[in-house]
């Protein structure tokens, strides 16, 4: 086989080599455009902070704060084993038997054999501090598989260690011809309690920060030595694929419900025209200072994703500055109402927004428990990303549509004295008359607003059985309110109640029913799962 002038015999490890770019010597001396760049930190994330010297700043494409916990988390996982991979689905765990003997090399026996201890008289007993756990999210940023996410905790075993490659059985698979078979793999390091990238003999080589961490002589095929990651960590996979590190602890207070998360760019559904992910979903529990209380939020940009990512990292701080006040923080759990919290957050957020040309919905559900282990739900939502609540099968609608079509919009318009025209669904060019950005509009025609739709109050009791569904309008343009809950209770159907992480599993059967109906617009989904509440609820106890 001739190569560049080269002879080459071609032999059984051809499956792991990229497709292109064969000359290694450039990953040394590559002059990545992030060098030099102040890390960011990012509030929702708690705070990102690094051993390593250079960040990224510019505005993620789309996730920010996954953002994931004080228990926070913004990162979409996509890893149903019973379907295909496609695109926005990019987890498929291999068995044990499956890692190579290089790879053994990097799997500690304590990880493969995770599990609660108790002593002789079935009490508790604790567990070393690496249970704590932590969890990682992972974003392309840049590269043909951009927009792209996926997370995993390290308490669970089973699915880690995490591999990246081009091929199967790598559990993030990257179809990008620079990247090999099997490129990199993260782990939990029990020992230090810090996640770790190794380069696992890349031809085109791997980066952290700018800087290269794979074998000196990349063409030997040898692994590099395991490398600490921390939150706002960029790795670059030969030269154009990008990925952005999140990295959050877990609270000793872990979220009492199921938690769900599942996204999609759909980037394939128009032509295939690439399609930018403009969606950001986070959820945060607790929230900081109030720790009876947890956010959980989708925020669809248009013009960008800037706006988006701006939104989904302000909201949650400007609730969590309110609620830290401890004379609003009990009206609320005493009237069990917080209208004034979240519209008093969206007023804020849209007045520290500075995007003129760039703008998004928000759908916002605070949560909140009292000492009884009873659930309170309100939302708060500007644009067309849409939530509902099925408590005691009773279906109750949260939020509000507020493009220029819906008869709520058109009614607040006329109201204003300027209505729409018979036939006029768009104003200067948006079909949505609430958001939150897009100053320059605002300017333009005071009929846009950014004021938000705030619901009533949803009780949930220990024993109520129900759900709680939140998703942008990549999801709502195909399936209506009905349809999904009936899905969910086909889904909970088709899955035991004892399995692991049911909640997930859902939120990945509706994204998977919503692809399978040719959306054509970016999907994000979160869903909670309240039935969870009187199994889990004793590991998030609110002191009275």
């Amino acid at each position: 086989m001739r190569i560049g002038g080269r002879e080459l015999d071609v032999d059984v490890h051809d499956i792991e080599r990229p497709l292109v770019s064969e000359d290694l010597n450039f990953v040394q001396n590559q002059s990545d455009d992030l060098a030099g760049i102040e890390r960011t930190s990012y509030p929702t994330e708690g705070h990102f902070s690094s051993s390593q010297s250079h960040g990224y700043t510019e505005p993620l494409p789309s996730t920010d704060p996954q953002l994931t916990h004080s228990d926070n988390f913004v990162v979409d996982v996509i890893s149903d084993p019973s379907e295909d991979v496609l695109i926005g689905q990019t987890l498929k765990r291999p068995s044990a038997s499956q890692h190579t003997a290089e790879e053994q090399k990097y799997v500690k026996k304590e990880d493969l054999n995770y599990d609660l201890k108790f002593d002789q008289e079935n009490n508790f007993r604790e567990l070393p501090r690496g249970n704590v756990g932590s969890s990682l999210s992972l974003e392309v940023i840049s590269g043909p598989c951009r927009g792209l996410r996926c997370s995993i905790q390290s308490t669970n075993a089973s699915r880690l260690p995490l591999t990246i490659g081009r091929v199967p059985p790598s559990d993030l698979l990257l179809k990008d011809t620079e990247i090999s078979g099997k490129h990199a793999m993260i782990n939990w390091n029990l020992n230090k309690l810090k996640w770790e990238v190794v380069d696992m003999g890349s031809l085109n080589g791997t980066l952290l920060n700018s800087q290269a961490i794979n074998h000196p002589d990349s063409g030997s095929r040898n692994w590099g030595n395991p490398i600490e990651l921390a939150s706002g960590d960029i790795i670059t996979l030969g030269t154009s694929t990008k990925v952005f590190v999140q990295i959050t602890s877990q609270a000793d207070c872990s979220i009492p419900f199921g938690v769900g998360l599942a996204s999609d760019p759909m980037a394939l559904r128009r032509g295939a025209k690439k399609l930018p992910m403009e969606d950001v979903c986070y959820y945060r529990w607790p929230l900081p200072g109030a720790e009876e209380f947890g956010l959980f939020g989708v925020c669809d940009g248009h013009g960008g994703v800037s706006a988006a990512t701006s939104a989904s990292k302000m909201l949650p701080e400007m609730v969590s500055t309110i609620l830290s006040d401890s004379f609003r923080r009990e009206r609320v759990l005493s009237q069990r109402n917080a209208s004034d919290v979240l519209k008093d957050a969206f007023l804020q957020t849209e007045a520290c927004m500075n995007h003129y040309y760039e703008g998004c919905t928000a759908t916002m559900l605070l949560v909140w428990t009292d000492d009884h282990e009873n659930f309170f739900a309100q939302c708060a939502n500007v644009g067309d990303s849409a939530c509902v609540m099925n408590i005691d099968e009773k279906q109750i609608k949260m939020t509000e549509d507020h493009r220029i079509t819906s008869y709520s919009e058109r009614l607040r318009i006329q109201e204003i004295g300027e209505p729409l025209k018979d036939g006029e669904t768009r104003l200067c060019g948006l079909n949505l008359g609430r958001m939150l950005g897009d100053k320059f509009l605002k300017q333009q025609d005071a009929r846009f607003s950014s004021e938000p739709y705030i619901s009533e109050v949803v009780s949930i009791h220990k024993a109520s059985r129900g759900f709680a569904l939140l998703a942008s309008d990549g999801f709502w343009d195909v399936i209506n309110f009905r349809r999904a809950i009936q899905l969910v209770q086909q889904a909970r159907d088709n899955y035991a109640a004892d399995a692991e992480k049911p909640a997930e599993m859902i939120a990945n059967r509706l994204l998977s029913e919503a692809r399978m109906l040719r959306t054509k617009d970016n999907t994000s989904i979160i869903f909670l799962d309240f039935d969870s509440i009187s199994r889990n609820s004793s590991s998030c106890k609110v002191n009275p």
